[in-house]
């Protein structure tokens, strides 16, 4: 298994990730371009960058070189804390989701959570509102739309929603809330309904409650990619590493 790193080289903290794997083999890259280069030429089976790169410049790259699986792509990002973990999408890529990209979204987030958490996905669709409290809005007819689509596509995954956060991790208001659901107050899946939420819930998780957060995890490419975020901690790091390693071994399968 091989990694490309751009910023091995540079940066103490990937110096000091990289070091918790002995099974991958890590190599330098003297740019962004020159990396994604050697992945699409099969030098590597996946690139890690971000740290000291913006997410544009990761995006545009892959963009550039790397082609597409699905119909979009996307991001994520596996939150782990306490034995417990979350996924929550997207709150790197997309900024006003249409609603086909928003199911895109779901779709490869959803199986981003069978590859890594080797669970069923129990994906809760995230708003302000709970099950129509809150009134009539655009953002909730493409919540409806995606929820009917993926329970006619993929009747083994468990969706539901529109739910706020807390109905969808808290089984006590999930049970208040919303009542007989499978995914109320048990959720492992969050989708967010823009950029601006996804992207500061991950980044309040992190910074203010003391998740590790693994990512951004590019979702729709033909090979595992992660974008990191320029703050991303050593922890951080390794999980994201522990992320594309899963990926890989259930693509080599």
């Amino acid at each position: 298994m091989k990694i490309v790193f751009p910023e091995l080289a540079k940066n103490s903290i990937v110096k000091e990730a990289v070091e918790s794997f002995d099974d991958i083999e890590f190599f330098d890259a003297p740019d962004l371009e020159t990396g994604v280069k050697m992945l699409k030429e099969g030098q590597a089976d996946s690139i890690i960058s971000g740290i000291d790169y913006s997410s544009r410049d990761v995006l545009l790259a892959c963009k550039t070189h790397i082609p597409l699986k699905s119909a979009y792509f996307s991001s994520c990002f596996v939150g782990e804390k306490d034995g417990q973990s979350l996924i929550i999408a997207d709150g790197g890529v997309n900024k006003n989701p249409t609603k086909e990209q928003l199911y895109t979204i779901v779709e490869d987030t959803a199986r981003t959570c069978e590859e890594y958490l080797e669970e069923t996905p129990r994906i809760a669709m995230l708003s302000y509102s709970t099950k129509g409290s809150g009134g009539k809005n655009p953002d909730l007819e493409k919540i409806y739309f995606v929820i009917d689509e993926i329970r006619k596509n993929h009747p083994d995954w468990q969706i539901d929603g529109e739910m706020q956060l807390d109905a969808a991790i808290v089984p006590r208001i999930g049970e208040k809330k919303v009542g007989n659901s499978p995914v109320a107050g048990h959720a492992n899946v969050l989708i967010t309904p823009d950029l601006n939420s996804g992207n500061i819930l991950y980044k309040s998780m992190e910074h203010l409650g003391g998740w590790t957060m693994a990512g951004p995890i590019l979702q729709g490419f033909s090979v595992p990619i992660a974008d990191l975020s320029r703050g991303s901690s050593k922890e951080d790091i390794i999980l994201t590493i522990k992320v594309i390693k899963k990926q890989l071994e259930r693509t080599k399968k």
